[in-house]
């Protein structure tokens, strides 16, 4: 059975973007995101339901999902 790997929690994303040197800033100019927002999505604050903040979630590998442009 082929499985899908579990969603990261905000600090496991936050990490992940530590451990390959990438900082929120250059990660949001990179996919064109908000700041604060991916600040919010990565302290628990949003969940990242719809729009820019569902797009920002799957980038950051918070949540399962789907990006269509």
């Amino acid at each position: 059975m082929n499985t899908m790997p579990a969603p990261l929690t905000p600090e496991q994303a936050r990490a992940a973007l530590d451990r390959k040197g990438v900082s929120i800033a250059e990660f949001c100019r990179q996919y064109e995101l908000n700041r604060n927002l991916v600040s919010d999505l990565l302290n628990g604050r949003k969940k990242g339901r719809r729009g820019e903040a569902h797009r920002a979630a799957v980038l950051l590998g918070i949540k399962d999902g789907v990006i269509t442009n």
